[in-house]
């Protein structure tokens, strides 16, 4: 491949959404909660933290 060809982007794996739409609620994903840092405590869906739901929490789960 020429040094002057556009790199080739196809194998690489979108990232994660940060949030989504369901029923009208606005859902935050894993991702969004990682970048956030620590757990807000308020029984989110994908929440990263172990243990889940304690506020302030940054132990991640493995």
């Amino acid at each position: 491949m020429p040094a002057d060809s556009p790199k080739n982007d196809n194998n690489k794996v979108p990232p994660e959404p940060d949030w989504y739409f369901e029923n009208g609620l606005l859902v935050f994903t894993a991702s969004h909660h990682l970048k956030r840092g620590f757990c807000c405590g308020s029984g989110c869906r994908h929440c990263p933290y172990e243990p889940k739901h304690v506020e302030g929490n940054t132990q991640v789960r493995r």
